[in-house]
């Protein structure tokens, strides 16, 4: 089986495929501090109690990694537990079939360029992502596959975390959405203008993109990822599809492309 795994800045998102079908998933917090050891031991816990993986091996691994310290642990942990299986970790070099119309192709987040290739793969092209993380970046893919840019804002939580810190009066909330956009208290009051004004944002956002990706921006398909999309998914309009593991999916495809089928 492959697992693949997705280190973001918040959280990791680990995948184990059979074939193109994920079998088994977690999600798991994002800690710099975590040793390849360490890193190991979490990961084969996992795998462990899962009663869906009984004498499974992993005959293959794809990663990504927006965080240089894990990313470091992470080449660790597959050189020390995990030496016999190919690896393919997605950096300059890799082979992942999409072209990057960049100013410099390098400041690119490799989740970004993996985000893309499986939307252009799932749905094609032209197409936007909207990765709900700590962070909302919004990817523009071409009709050709090209990643040709995108748009990087504040994500959910660390907007709440940021009016939590700076207002006396404002504490951290649960996401949910409201009864209604006019909030009778301060707590549905916070949850209106997060859930809301995100998806306002993502509206108009996808709007300007998909008019400059397309002469007809109805052919522009907008896809929702990230553990945070679920909060927006039915107050935005424009999003088309949601795909939790798309992420994922790349690993997949960028494995196949360079090292091939696993068993």
């Amino acid at each position: 089986m492959l697992l693949t795994i997705d280190v973001g800045n918040t959280q990791t998102v680990l995948g184990l495929f059979e074939g193109e079908e994920v079998i088994e998933h977690w999600r798991i917090n994002t800690d710099p501090r975590r040793t390849a050891d360490e890193i190991a031991v979490v990961l084969q816990g996992l795998v462990q109690q899962s009663p869906l993986l009984a004498d499974t091996d992993i005959s293959g691994i794809a990663l990504c990694s927006t965080v240089p310290s894990v990313l470091h642990e992470m080449r660790e942990m597959c050189r020390r537990y995990y030496g016999d299986v190919p690896a393919v970790i997605v950096e300059p070099g890799v082979k992942t079939g999409v072209p990057v119309r960049m100013d410099n192709p390098k400041e690119v987040g490799a989740d970004r360029i993996v985000n893309s290739l499986a939307a252009v793969h799932l749905h094609g092209g032209p197409a936007v992502v909207v990765d709900f993380g700590t962070a909302t970046t919004f990817d523009a893919v071409s009709a050709k596959g090209e990643y040709v840019g995108g748009a990087i804002a504040p994500g959910i939580e660390i907007s709440i975390d940021a009016l939590s810190a700076r207002g006396a009066q404002l504490h951290k909330i649960e996401l949910q959405r409201p009864r209604s956009v006019i909030a009778k208290n301060t707590v549905e009051a916070l949850q209106s203008g997060l859930i809301y004004g995100f998806a306002g944002q993502v509206d108009g956002i996808v709007d300007r993109m998909a008019q400059e990706l397309a002469d007809d921006p109805d052919e522009v398909t907008v896809i929702a990822t990230g553990g945070l999309a679920p909060l927006v998914l039915d107050e935005a309009r424009t999003i088309d599809h949601h795909e939790p593991w798309l992420t994922l999916v790349g690993l997949r495809l960028i494995y196949q492309r360079n090292i091939g089928t696993t068993s």
